[in-house]
């Protein structure tokens, strides 16, 4: 795929350095939107106005979908305003949303213009949903078709009406107020006798989210019934909107991305890497790094603490990193496991007493098999004393039990109160897990050799 890309660049470069357009126009008419958008983006920014014009209209407006902001924001400025408006008009509703969240101020204002009444007001209803709810992703570019309508009058619409609307292959059947009554799909449709009515071709119990519901939860509702389509109501069972599997794929995507940002400590960022800036990399990076500094600074109290402690038994301190790094390693582990859990529905919060219980188990099993391997590890590799070796295994049996614990239950109660459960993923688990397990340790040190 990679040496295809490269042979089909340099081929776009040779045809517009020796002015082939003829040629270039065929060439790109043969290849897939993404394809097109690729090769676009990794050429100079002042070829690229020409080079999109040579792209046929649909062609042309499926490319733009294709495209990093950027490049969006670049060819907007280049385009005349007879262009740019035969670019929206070849936009589906959602994209065309999803363009006008993206682009400055003043390039918004151009893009309404060129919008018709009519799409200017659907673009503002759909802007006024919470962002990143089903609302603020869906489409309004379906087919919608009245239960009276006989197969023959529903596939005449479509064939009327379906060039426009995003996809056909599942079809809503409304009263005329609007309200979801049954789906019917184009199979069944053209399947049906052409007498036969929609009301007794569709099926009634029709899976839906509401217009505020999360854009995680469609994905999920679509995942689990293997939906290519979703639909969206509002809060009276009108349908408003549909949610497709496209949309579906770039929102998995982008939510994975910023849960895996989230759990690195890293504030999301919806640029690619190479298109990021190193200064807007670092402002992604330094608050989280300033937080878990400051917050790292009571694994040194605790430390401080306990020196003349040490001064007495010095070897403690060379066991100090295996024990904080196996307690994080123990609380990353049960976080990541629970956020996921979370994140794919599989566990809610009521769930908590048995996420703990089995995580109680685990950890109990891992603890012994650590702890037994460690010991023997000290006796024979260390040649410690009996009471050193027992203060390490011991505390490295109590450490990985608590780690686990806050592993599990922190995302559990981030998510009860409203927040990402990624957030406590593992820098802050590791923080609050390296300062228990230092307490831990200096308190069993205490207790068995008698220091303190």
């Amino acid at each position: 795929m990679k040496e295809r890309t490269v042979i089909l660049e340099e081929t776009f470069r040779k045809l517009v350095e020796e002015k082939k357009f003829s040629s270039l126009r065929d060439l790109m008419a043969t290849m897939y939107p993404a394809d097109v958008a690729a090769i676009l983006s990794d050429l100079p920014l002042d070829m690229l106005p020409a080079l999109f014009r040579l792209l046929p209209k649909d062609l042309a407006a499926d490319t733009f979908v294709e495209m990093d902001g950027d490049i969006k924001e670049a060819l907007i400025k280049s385009f005349s305003d007879n262009e740019l408006k035969n670019v929206l008009d070849e936009l589906y509703m959602d994209d065309t949303v999803d363009l006008i969240e993206e682009m400055p101020a003043g390039l918004v204002r151009r893009l309404m213009q060129q919008a018709d009444a009519d799409t200017r007001k659907r673009i503002n209803e759909i802007l006024k949903y919470p962002e990143d709810s089903a609302g603020s992703v869906m489409t309004t570019e379906f087919v919608s078709l009245r239960p009276e309508m006989t197969a023959s009058d529903a596939i005449a619409l479509i064939r009327a009406t379906g060039v426009d609307k995003e996809t056909i292959n599942t079809c809503y059947v409304t009263d005329e107020k609007y309200h979801l009554l049954g789906t019917v799909t184009i199979r069944q449709l053209i399947l049906a006798k052409p007498d036969q009515l929609c009301e007794t071709l569709m099926s009634p119990n029709v899976i839906t989210v509401t217009t505020k519901d999360d854009q995680e939860t469609a994905v999920q509702t679509m995942s689990k019934y293997d939906f290519s389509s979703l639909p969206v109501v509002d809060a009276e069972g009108r349908l408003v909107g549909i949610i497709t599997v496209d949309d579906a794929m770039d929102i998995m995507e982008e939510e994975a991305t910023e849960d895996i940002a989230k759990m690195a400590a890293i504030t999301p960022s919806d640029k690619p890497y190479l298109k990021t800036g190193v200064f807007e990399i670092w402002k992604n990076r330094i608050p989280w790094l300033l937080l878990l500094m400051v917050s790292a600074t009571f694994t040194g109290i605790v430390i401080t603490r306990f020196e003349d402690a040490l001064a007495l038994f010095p070897m403690l301190i060379a066991y100090i990193p295996m024990m904080m790094d196996t307690g994080g390693n123990s609380g990353s582990q049960a976080s990541v496991t629970v956020i996921r859990a979370l994140s794919l529905g599989e566990v809610e919060f009521t769930d908590i007493f048995r996420v703990v219980w089995k995580e109680f188990r685990v950890a109990i099993l891992c603890g012994v098999t650590l702890t037994a391997a460690n010991f023997v590890k000290l006796m024979l590799l260390d040649r410690l004393t009996a009471p050193v070796a027992l203060t390490v295994c011991v505390t490295m049996l109590c450490t990985i039990v608590i780690a686990k614990m806050v592993g599990c239950t922190l995302p559990m109660l981030a998510k009860k109160a409203g927040l990402d459960p990624a957030v406590m993923a593992s820098p802050f688990i590791t923080t609050i897990v390296d300062v228990l397990s230092l307490l831990i340790y200096f308190q069993f040190a205490s207790m068995i050799l008698h220091i303190g």
